[in-house]
């Protein structure tokens, strides 16, 4: 039996890839919230710079390591890049709670967040404390 009231709709919707989950994206190009998936997602590329500039700032105090090129050398790593990454401890903390938490903007990169991490704090007045 087939059902001659029955209606079809079509909804022109795409499918892509953003962190590796599929988002459905209207054609106005807004994105639509599937309500069963959580809506906080941590970037773990974001929060390991992050724990990573942090441990190597504290073997750094410690004395693990007496220059950044020995520990950049212990790490394996280029001094530039440990350098780089080394200026994430410079973020607000609220900042770093935000994106710890999966709230920062989509759009946030560790590159942009290395860029403005001094900025920022020149903006507020305020020193990072040791």
């Amino acid at each position: 039996m087939s059902d001659v009231n029955a209606i079809t709709v079509k909804v022109p919707i795409t499918f892509k890839r953003r962190r590796g989950r599929k988002r459905l994206v209207a054609p106005d190009g807004t994105e639509l919230v599937v309500v069963s998936q959580p809506t906080k997602e941590t970037d773990n590329a974001l929060v390991k710079a992050i724990a990573r500039a942090y441990r190597w700032q504290r073997m750094l105090e410690n004395g693990d390591h007496a220059t950044l090129r020995d520990l950049a050398e212990a790490e394996r790593l280029d001094a530039a890049y440990v350098s780089r990454l080394l200026r994430l401890t410079l973020l607000p903390p609220a900042l770093v709670e935000t994106i710890l938490e999966g709230r920062q903007p989509e759009d946030t990169t560790v590159t942009a967040l290395v860029r403005i991490a001094s900025p920022i704090w020149a903006e507020t007045g305020l020193r990072p404390t040791r």
